[in-house]
């Protein structure tokens, strides 16, 4: 009795065991692969611990996972990976989108900056640290031939109403680590085609009885001390404007003012010849500088609106007079599609020998009026004004304007056209200057 027990016993547990074997090691006497299963915690949110089980049933949107031969897993299962892992694939950014150097506003529109101070590796006493790797240098590049004509229709008139485009146009627009920056589109097209006010003058130098052509610049907008921006209204469509850069809210005069029709010129700060004791502002561009630190200085300041089609100085008698310093900034604005108009700081001065010798679009200011001045000393200013453009064919007059001298302006501006003269914008005068 006691050996039957025994032998029970012993059938018993060999079954047991043999069971369980086959439980733990399926198939593995078929000599087919054992199919290696990795859990994965199920979570919520994909950050917490596995929830708790309950009789609720999956979503059923959650996809069905399989194994390389077709076997189905549950949910919180997954094969393991079969090779090794792979890195992430990053794309760069595409046309259109926004780099994080440069914050935006709403679409289509340049955000300003909360204020005006200088990169932080830039000592405003001259001294320079080494220039960063990242620096854009300035270079003398051969872009596509600019557009044969205007893309903007012409106004009925010189002073007739006009829409210009909004800015900024995105083929226009060169993403850098200050914000946007002007650029030459693919195509040819320059910010002095596509932000220009249109002018049948603009090449009328070699038509035979074109009349004098006058420009006036209102400079002084955007910078400390300067007037308003609602100096500017009431004065003639092709009164074109200069905008310096500081402050807040620049592009939103900017903006107003080229729905006014008028053309926007950027102001610069160069050197004067009592720098420090006359400061123009920061990022002023220095001889006592090295090229690429004044070229981080010229594009931190171009990058603070767009629309502009050109540049022009504030102050700046001893940085004109520098050939050295002088050429690399010009070349930059060439190679941007921009003009340059020198106000006359500098006498002599080198800056039409190089704009000439790199074919940059400029000209010098023919007469400087004070916006300041009485009234008999402002309507002297603009007769020899006139002068200048029946002897050149073309002058530019540059003026510092407040309340009273917009209004004298405007009044001597509605006048021109029975003295046989044309009130044009300046890039008009600067190009019909050059094809002289």
């Amino acid at each position: 009795m006691k050996a039957l027990a025994a032998a029970t016993g012993i059938v018993f547990w060999t079954l047991v065991l043999g069971t369980a074997f086959l439980a733990f090691f399926p198939g593995s006497d078929a000599g087919e692969p054992v199919a290696i299963l990795q859990i994965e915690p199920a979570t919520g949110d994909g950050t917490g611990p596995a929830a708790p089980e309950t009789s609720e049933a999956p979503p059923a949107s959650a996809p069905a996972q399989t194994t390389d031969d077709g076997m189905d897993l549950p949910p919180g299962f997954a094969v393991g990976p079969g090779g090794a892992p792979q890195a992430p694939i990053v794309e760069p950014p595409g046309l259109g989108q926004t780099s994080p150097m440069a914050p935006m506003g709403s679409e289509g529109q340049v955000g300003e900056p909360d204020d005006a101070a200088p990169p932080d590796d830039i000592d405003q006493q001259g001294a320079a640290p080494p220039a960063s790797s990242g620096m854009q240098q300035a270079a003398l590049e051969t872009p596509p031939p600019p557009p044969a004509v205007s893309p903007l229709p012409l106004p009925d008139t010189e002073t007739g109403s006009i829409t210009l485009p909004a800015v900024p146009l995105q083929e226009l627009v060169e993403e850098s680590q200050y914000g946007p920056l002007p650029k030459i589109a693919p195509d040819g097209r320059r910010p002095i085609d596509m932000y220009a006010r249109p002018s049948r003058y603009a090449s009328a130098a070699a038509v035979a009885g074109a009349p004098p052509r006058i420009a006036i610049l209102v400079t002084g907008l955007g910078l400390p001390g300067g007037p308003a921006n609602d100096v500017i209204e009431g004065l003639p469509a092709p009164v074109s404007v200069a905008y310096g850069a500081y402050g807040r809210n620049l592009q939103d005069g900017v903006t107003k003012a080229r729905d006014d029709g008028h053309e926007v010129l950027l102001q610069i700060p160069l050197e004067p010849n009592n720098y420090p004791t006359e400061d123009p502002g920061p990022h002023t561009l220095l001889t006592t500088l090295p090229p690429q630190e004044n070229m981080k200085r010229l594009q931190w300041l171009m990058s603070r609106y767009t629309g502009y089609v050109g540049v022009t100085n504030h102050m700046g008698a001893k940085f004109e007079g520098s050939s050295p310093s002088l050429q690399p900034m010009m070349e930059e604005l060439k190679r941007r599609g921009l003009l340059y108009v020198d106000d006359g700081s500098a006498e002599p001065s080198p800056a039409s020998q190089v704009a000439n010798a790199i074919g940059l679009e400029y000209s010098v200011v023919s007469v400087q009026i004070d916006g300041g001045k009485p009234a008999a000393e402002i309507d002297k200013q603009l007769a020899k004004l006139e002068d200048a453009a029946k002897q050149q064919g073309s002058a530019i007059g540059v003026v510092r304007l407040n309340s009273a001298a917009s209004k004298l302006i405007a009044a001597w501006a509605s006048e021109l056209e029975s003295k046989g003269l044309v009130l044009v914008p300046v890039s008009a005068a600067v190009r019909s200057q050059r094809s002289s």
